[in-house]
């Protein structure tokens, strides 16, 4: 264990970035130390906008120009002075994403140990370790090149067989009757132009969409006499497929009517081709490796013995075991980065860091709890204790209690947020917090209890024989009219049950995600709620002026910054400067229009309300009501200004919620809702689900949180692991019943919490 004296600390002083009131902190080094506080109270401010930018920006000023220039931009934070900081690791939840080469495998450096072992220990040697690279044109199969999947054409999409060529049989662009390329195929003098494509012939088909590179005989002046026939489909692969630019781009509506992604009928998705999938360990070739869940492949790479290969298996042992440790052993090595979640890419990130022999850095964690049921919660305790314990600084963003409770220093933020928040209200010790007055502090000491009294069904929303990735075969009836929280470890295929099977029974349900709203920096909370049509006409009305006016999208926008309020300078290899507009001073609007008032307020004073604010501030109905719609969900603090592209995930939810509070008789399904929430801000939520209910409403819920789950009508839990030892139904029930179920891992935790 690291043994350097723990009396340093990163001294903070002076944070003003957002809503911090000129903040001074100090974080001691080697320890753990966790950021709590209500959504919104500067936590991330702190943490990341502060603390982990200046890192970032300290550390790219290192490099050449060269290399600033190709690195991420980082801004100086509004701080007066931050001593003795050292290199941040931020492990964030934003998704690993990458293109169809990049997997679990590669990512995490095990696919290459195991191309190694397969290279020195394989039988028989089909060559070294590049070779076994899906990547690489030595090992790829040459019909997919190394995706395992490939574009297949279908000709029922294709082709309008009750049609004749001159009738348009072709259903493609450029292929219609008058199209330039349907010319090469009527005057090939090889159809009769005028017959029916199901009356086509074998070989007339074969040669319709296949055959290629035949000289064409025939005396029709409109045939270019050097060119050579090409079938319709390796035409189309050609000109559309295989490119990326011109016509494959204009067409590519088109292109997905009719082209769909198939598993690679040569190397059946294995990658690879066939000589480098003959070479095996204990008669498993890389794919059928790559293929198996984590944990089932550690317990076969185990069995393993050969003295050529021994360090090899003890890595690959050592980085299969930390996946495993941290609730990953569902995984497979083949499964594409690009569908990871957030908690399981911020997972993967965290196993890359334990590899490390690296030590004195700072790692950063945004609720590592995300995505996590409690039993897996443990997992991660165990390994952010590591980090610390190699003699690293660690900070955690969190509220989860179970994550909290290993804290070494706890910061608590608030007292509320946004302007109402940004000062610390409490530094020290987990106990010390405990006995504090502060929100985080009451609701840490406050107990929980089941839901006494529970809804009845009006009726059932039935599933039947779900098979889809790992479920078994499961039926489940869902009740309609009450809360059902759907609950399992992660992995274990609540999200394939709601959010993917569901659906197919029941395709008017509504789905409330964390995912982006499609929208630029221009948008905002007052124009995604629609009440900046009614502010720019009570505007408009009391000024007597056009309504456009007030608009920073259009004519009364200040010319400088278009409306932005501020200007973006690219200073080519230094940071991109982002400053207020001097011309407008952050208003947005020109001089003129900021001399029409209503209320005594210019429109940009109105823009920079928070939610809060602003319903003190309007009378009128239809503004109100969605204002205090937004209040419920927990959306005081924010300004109606504020731009979309600056919420997480968990405020865009609520957002979107706000928009459902009035509706009646809907099925609505909540993924994961308490993401980003303060302990008393899901007391608040909890409220708004019974609210939508009580409006006759059905919501299902998907959930790791302890305080929903007990406040639940009905329970649906799955499991009882992940993966293909997941996707069965444990429990069907109440709340109260499920504490004592023998068979659910979930009735344990929440007999565990409640006591």
């Amino acid at each position: 264990m690291y043994k350097k004296s723990t009396e340093e600390y990163i001294n903070v002083i002076g944070a003003r970035e957002r809503n911090l009131k000129n903040v001074n902190v100090k974080i001691p080094k080697r320890k753990i130390t966790i950021f709590t506080g209500v959504s919104g109270s500067g936590k991330s401010s702190l943490v990341f906008d502060t603390i982990a930018a200046e890192s970032q920006r300290q550390l790219n000023e290192t490099y050449s120009s060269f290399i600033r220039h190709r690195l991420p931009h980082y801004g100086e934070p509004k701080v007066d002075a931050i001593e003795n900081l050292s290199v941040a690791i931020i492990i964030d939840q934003k998704r690993i994403g990458g293109n169809s080469r990049s997997t679990v495998g590669t990512i995490t450096d095990i696919y290459s140990l195991l191309r190694l072992l397969f290279s020195r220990i394989g039988n028989p040697f089909v060559g070294y370790s590049d070779v076994f690279s899906f990547n690489n044109i030595k090992g790829m199969c040459t019909k997919c090149e190394g995706l395992g999947k490939v574009d297949m054409i279908s000709i029922d999409k294709l082709l309008d067989k009750n049609k004749s060529l001159n009738e348009g049989a072709i259903l493609f662009p450029t292929f219609e009757p008058g199209g330039w390329r349907l010319k090469r195929y009527i005057y090939s003098g090889f159809f009769d132009n005028d017959k029916k494509i199901k009356d086509f012939t074998e070989e007339e088909m074969e040669l319709l969409l296949y055959k290629s590179d035949i000289k064409v005989t025939t005396s029709d002046p409109n045939w270019p006499k050097t060119s050579l026939y090409e079938g319709l489909i390796p035409r189309i692969e050609r000109s559309f497929l295989k490119k990326e630019e011109g016509e494959a781009i204009k067409y590519k509506k088109q292109i997905s009517k009719i082209v769909s992604r198939e598993t690679c009928p040569i190397c059946k998705g294995a990658r690879l081709n066939n000589d480098v999938l003959k070479c095996k360990i204990n008669n498993k070739n890389i794919w059928d490796c790559s293929e198996m869940q984590t944990i089932d492949l550690l317990n076969f790479i185990r069995g393993v013995y050969d003295p050529k290969g021994i360090t090899i298996v003890n890595e690959i042992v050592n980085r299969l075991e930390q996946l495993v440790s941290i609730g990953l052993g569902y995984l497979s090595l083949s499964r594409e980065t690009s569908t990871l979640s957030g908690g399981e890419s911020q997972r993967i990130k965290m196993v890359r860091q334990l590899s490390s022999s690296l030590t004195d850095l700072t790692y950063i964690f945004d609720e590592p709890s995300v995505g996590l049921h409690p039993h897996d919660i443990d997992k991660i305790n165990i390994l952010l204790k590591l980090l610390r314990d190699k003699g690293n600084t660690v900070l955690i963003v969190e509220h989860d209690p179970d994550i909290i409770k290993i804290a070494d220093h706890v910061v608590d933020m608030g007292p509320k947020a946004g302007v109402n928040g940004g000062k610390i209200m409490y530094e020290g010790t987990l106990d010390g917090l405990l006995q504090s007055n502060t929100l985080t502090g009451k609701y840490l000491h406050k107990g929980s209890q089941v839901k006494g009294k529970v809804r009845e069904p009006k009726g059932w929303l039935s599933l039947k024989d779900a098979n889809l990735h790992n479920l078994k075969n499961i039926s489940v009836n869902i009740p309609i009219g009450v809360m059902t929280v759907v609950t399992g470890v992660a992995g274990s295929g609540k999200s394939t049950l709601i959010s993917q099977v569901l659906p197919k029974f029941y395709p008017n349900t509504i789905f409330i995600s964390q995912k982006p709203i499609q929208a630029s920096k221009r948008s905002n909370i007052a124009t995604f709620t629609g009440i900046f049509n009614g502010i720019r006409e009570l505007f408009s009305k009391a000024n007597h002026v056009k309504t456009s006016l007030f608009s920073f999208n259009s004519e009364g926008a200040c010319p400088n910054c278009k409306g932005l309020g501020v200007t973006y300078t690219d200073l080519a290899f230094m940071d991109t400067v982002i400053t207020t507009c001097e011309v407008c001073q952050g208003r947005r609007f020109t001089d003129e229009i900021l001399t029409y008032k209503f209320g005594g307020k210019n429109i940009s004073e109105v823009l920079n309300m928070t939610v809060e604010e602003a319903l003190d501030f309007f009378n009128e109905k239809e503004i109100c009501d969605i204002l205090k719609r937004l209040v419920d969900v927990g959306i005081t603090y924010i300004k109606l200004g504020q731009s979309l592209n600056t919420l997480s995930g968990g405020e865009l939810q609520r957002v979107k919620l706000a928009s459902e509070l009035e509706s009646h008789g809907n099925i609505y399904v909540l993924d994961e809702p308490t993401t980003g929430l303060h302990m008393s801000d899901i007391s608040q939520l909890i409220k708004v689900i019974n609210r939508i209910i009580d409006n006759g409403s059905t919501v299902i819920v998907i959930e790791h949180n302890l305080d929903v789950i007990s406040q639940a009508d009905w329970i649906i839990d799955l499991g009882p692991f992940a993966g293909q030892n997941g996707g069965e139904i444990m429990f069907e029930g109440i709340p109260s019943d499920l504490i004592n179920s023998k068979r659910s891992i979930t009735g344990k935790y929440l007999s565990k919490y409640i006591q």
